[in-house]
């Protein structure tokens, strides 16, 4: 066995640098200088006695026993995150850091009216949150950058364990002089697929409105524009179009001082499902199902 292994700083240094594939950002990321970063990874470059990043001015390459090297890094560290874990799971539940990972469409509508209570009746735990689109806050949590995800299923997510919190209604949200205005329901034979406008690539609200309607037309028609349902929310009430909202975000008051209207979607799957997720088999699942209760109170 080699006397001379691999620091868990000089990997984290490795990992950031192909994450961000750019000194100063991946220094930033590590809270470090760059000449601190660039120094750790020569070590670990001379360590092993290879070379893991070719540098050129403008361009970081890693090369491919680098990218092997990075991939084994993340499984690393992650084993050294669930032994950091299994020890704070031996104390009291909630308490200390805890990294999660929310997704955009739920995170301004849920987290402001759960945070409080939490922070009042949880005052040891240290919540660092983050605000992803799904892919990114999965990929988070299997490289270890979050211990919990906070998003709406269906998604791939992997091996994950996961907590139910609730089910989020979808609505179809249009100009009040729509001619479909009043129906109680809107069912997806009602949609102008010229005229929809849903989120861009990398929300999952999209697949899910998409899925709920069951009409292929509607993926090649419909205009994907929208950067956030805010955004969706003001091209609506300027007459743009029509698009779908989930119930939270109405509840949040989404629609005040517009000339929205929503009305529930009626369709077999017309609802995601909001939910908690976290590693197979963490040392923290317990506090993980206790964070998931105390969400589901909210």
């Amino acid at each position: 066995m080699s006397t001379y292994l691999p620091t868990i700083k000089q990997l984290q240094y490795l990992v950031a640098l192909h994450e961000h594939g750019h000194f100063g950002q991946a220094a930033k990321a590590s809270f470090v200088s760059q000449s601190t970063l660039s120094a750790g990874i020569r070590e670990l470059e001379s360590l092993l006695g290879v070379t893991l990043v070719e540098r050129s001015r403008r361009v970081v390459r890693f090369t491919p026993l680098g990218n092997a090297v990075v991939a084994k890094a993340h499984r690393l560290l992650r084993e050294a995150e669930e032994l950091s874990d299994l020890v704070q799971a031996s104390g009291k539940p909630l308490q200390g850091e805890l990294r999660m990972s929310v997704i955009p469409t739920i995170a301004p509508f849920f987290l402001p009216r759960i945070l409080p209570r939490l922070r009042k009746e949880r005052p040891n735990l240290r919540l660092f949150l983050r605000e992803e689109t799904s892919g990114d806050a999965v990929e988070s949590l299997h490289h270890g950058r979050a211990d919990c995800v906070l998003l709406a299923l269906p998604f791939a997510t992997g091996e994950v364990d996961k907590a139910h919190i609730s089910d989020d209604r979808l609505f179809v949200a249009f100009p009040k002089d729509d001619p479909r205005d009043p129906p109680e329901t809107i069912p997806p034979a009602m949609i102008d697929e010229n005229h929809l406008l849903l989120l861009e690539d990398g929300h999952c609200l999209k697949e899910h409105a998409l899925s709920a309607c069951n009409r292929p037309e509607l993926r090649a028609s419909a205009t994907m524009i929208g950067t956030s349902l805010h955004t969706l929310v003001q091209m609506v009430d300027n007459g743009l179009g029509m698009t779908m909202l989930p119930e939270m975000a109405i509840d949040a008051g989404i629609l005040n001082d517009t000339h929205v209207i929503a009305r529930p979607l009626k369709a077999r799957k017309a609802s995601r499902e909001i939910a908690l997720i976290w590693r197979k088999n963490s040392p923290r699942a317990e506090e993980f199902r206790l964070l998931a209760q105390e969400l589901r109170a909210g």
